[in-house]
């Protein structure tokens, strides 16, 4: 970090173990959330309370070990200590360069008694939300721990009139689903985040945090009392986490906000992950790049060798020569290594990740590209043999160091519990993405990266848990159905709803590699026109804003963003990295408003997308500099707009502003509002 943390107050007071009470509470700092914990015919509970409502009942504590005793049962608890926490960190890239770190804590120890064992439960409870998890302290006769089951539940009030916005868990294609509605009483599954909507207006999402050496954990209704129990993935021999104690669990969180663009201006995941451990990281770089990449998914290069193959020496210059042109820092090439011809969807065992095709010379590109000042952005497929690609990981990173690549975007293209792994006799395995083993070859990318100054890029990832601040060079993530989706041998693709409903789920968790900025809507220049995007043009300009990510690509053909060079300069201007975010407005899954401040400037920017349904919009300016005068340079829908019968009808205008007006603006059914707010001297 590049300012020391500024600890405002932190008090930690312990308290002796035979203290023993009935039932304990701790609060918020603004005195608005509180969770009571307590124990009852040896199970333990926790309840959560906004203000006055009770928001999750009473709801069950525990892991199940195999071989050591059930800390699930037969338990009692015990106050271990409490701790009163107030600091600020500084991110060196983010949605918002401040944090502030503010919340209360209570330990509990769950005890058992015959035969004498403790599990403790730590909580944090912050103004927008709670985090709790797991410690395993060290005591005599516990060594190694096998998890096999956490009987964590969220017992939601209300649940039967309650909306829930998920997707199932464990599906066939990981997390790239299409979101469903239902009633929270009738969620069978889900992946977090788990979004909800009450009656009464408050709303609260489901995730987790810091997941680091455990499983991740999915969420399940058991038996039909509509309470979703924690499901930690497994290992193909079925227990959930192997570990040595002490140890302890990932965070399991719950936001809660009276509003939905409260759950969006939420820190909670970020603050219950460890400081930066990788020290100066000024090598991190956002900013937006290019590729040889829609090229393949439409189908018009391959990513294998041959006529059409995409990576070549000469495409990847041209394609560098614009990106200088528009000011890009990088351009991603895919398919450029040897292993991708055939079914590369089943070629892990055999990608190489140091030898090229002969047709891409990879100290030519990256010496064209230090010379244009554009960065040569790795990849690394692994097709989810994973094991193949940490015998070349230490090999792959130093060849990139040295040709200057700082940014590599790694894949693991696999069906649902198909990451390879070979056991200690040889025998082939096949792994969930989001299990235990999984989780550390992710961050075991991560770090060896981080050795030789590489940010990643990770795509068909596990879940985002936070883990950005504690390694600054993880920038971003896949994690969802992304643009890929609406290429055209997919469509038809994403839904007209479907990035207004990214936004109160999946971003929730993290930054996405969504690849926003199609212009080319209709498939023009394809004889069969096999569909469209469900996406107006400003629609897609707003992305940029609305879905955040420090790295940002701009995906489609130079040829296409060349029709609408009025467009085209949003994208040009919009930055990617932010000093603060500030969600203004929006219903979950139907709409939202952001207003971004980037960082080293005075400008601010705003995105507002809308779902399937248009609708009017006003934009109270308050947020600016009081006093100051701001050109507004407004992209917006016309009046006509329609994703599906007028996608092109646009308006780019300007208005003078200050704090005291406010924009209006109509968004056409996936329509969209970008707009500059440019400083004036």
């Amino acid at each position: 970090m590049t300012s020391a943390l500024r600890l405002l107050c932190c008090i930690a007071l312990a308290v002796p173990l035979a203290a023993v009470a009935e039932r304990f509470s701790v609060e918020s700092p603004d005195g608005r959330i509180r969770v009571e914990a307590s124990e009852k015919n040896g199970l333990a509970y926790y309840e959560v309370y906004f203000g006055d409502t009770q928001v999750i009942d009473a709801s069950r504590l525990g892991l199940e070990f195999h071989k050591l005793p059930n800390l699930s049962q037969g338990l009692r608890l015990q106050e271990v200590s409490r701790a009163s926490v107030d600091k600020e960190w500084e991110q060196p890239w983010g949605e918002r360069r401040f944090m502030r770190e503010h919340y209360n804590q209570l330990v509990l120890a769950l005890v058992r008694d015959e035969p004498k064992l403790r599990l403790e439960v730590e909580f944090r409870v912050f103004d927008d939300g709670i985090g709790f998890r797991y410690r395993m302290p060290a005591q005599r006769g516990v060594d190694k721990a096998q998890v096999v089951a956490d009987w964590s539940e969220f017992r939601l009030a209300d649940r039967h009139s309650t909306d829930a916005l998920y997707i199932a868990a464990e599906l066939w294609n990981r997390y790239e689903h299409l979101y469903e509605w239902s009633k929270a009483s009738e969620v069978h599954t889900a992946a977090t985040p788990i979004s909800f909507r009450r009656k009464d207006g408050i709303h609260l999402s489901i995730h987790e945090a810091a997941l680091v050496d455990w499983a991740g954990f999915t969420l399940a209704q058991r038996g039909n009392d509509g309470a979703l129990r924690v499901m930690l993935t497994p290992w193909s021999y079925g227990i959930a986490v192997e570990t040595q104690a002490p140890f302890k669990s990932s965070w399991r969180t719950l936001q809660i906000a009276d509003s939905a663009v409260g759950l969006l201006n939420s820190d909670l995941i970020l603050n219950l992950n460890e400081p930066n451990k990788l020290g100066d990281v000024s090598w991190v770089r956002p900013g937006k790049y290019t590729g040889i990449w829609w090229d393949m998914h439409r189908h018009d290069y391959t990513w294998g060798s041959g006529d059409k193959h995409g990576a070549t020496t000469e495409r990847v210059k041209a394609r560098m020569d614009w990106a200088a042109e528009h000011g890009f820092a990088g351009v991603l090439v895919e398919g450029w290594n040897q292993g991708w011809d055939g079914d590369w969807f089943q070629n892990g065992a055999i990608f190489s990740f140091t030898e090229s095709y002969p047709d891409f010379d990879l100290a030519e590109v990256a010496a064209h590209g230090a010379k244009l000042g554009v960065k040569l952005i790795g990849h690394h497929e692994t097709s989810g043999d994973v094991e193949n690609y940490k015998r070349q990981m230490a090999d792959a990173f130093d060849l990139y160091e040295r040709y200057g690549v700082e940014q590599v975007k790694t894949g693991y293209v696999a069906w649902a519990q198909e990451l390879v792994r070979y056991d200690a006799s040889g025998e082939k395995r096949f792994e969930w993405h989001d299990g235990q083993y999984g989780v550390g070859e992710y961050l075991r990318s991560v770090r060896e990266a981080a050795k030789r100054k590489i940010a990643i890029n990770t795509h068909e990832p596990v879940k985002d848990t936070g883990l950005r601040r504690t390694y600054p060079n993880w920038l971003t993530r896949e994690g969802a159905r992304g643009q890929e989706f609406n290429s055209p041998p997919s469509n038809p693709g994403n839904p007209p709803e479907h990035n207004a409903q990214l936004v109160y789920t999946r971003m929730l968790s993290g930054p996405m590699d969504f690849t926003p900025g199609i212009f080319d809507l209709e498939y023009r220049d394809l004889p069969d026109k096999p569909g469209k995007v469900a996406s107006t043009l400003m629609h897609q300009l707003a992305l940029y804003v609305a879905l955040y990510s420090p790295v940002q690509m701009v995906p489609d053909y130079p040829e296409h963003y060349a029709l609408y060079p009025d467009a085209f300069q949003f994208i040009l201007d919009v930055p990617t990295d932010w000093q603060q975010s500030i969600a203004l407005a929006g219903e979950m899954g139907d709409y939202v408003v952001w207003a971004r401040k980037e960082r080293g400037g005075d400008d601010w920017y705003l995105g507002a997308i809308s779902g399937k349904e248009a609708r009017e919009i006003e934009i109270p300016l308050d947020f600016l500099d009081k006093g100051a005068d701001y050109t507004a340079q407004i992209y917006r829908d016309g009046q006509e707009a329609h994703w599906r019968d007028a996608p092109f009808d646009y308006v780019i205008e300007e208005r003078q502003v200050t704090a005291q007006d406010q924009l209006e603006a109509r968004l056409a059914p996936a329509g969209g509002l970008a707009v500059r707010l440019a400083k004036r001297p």
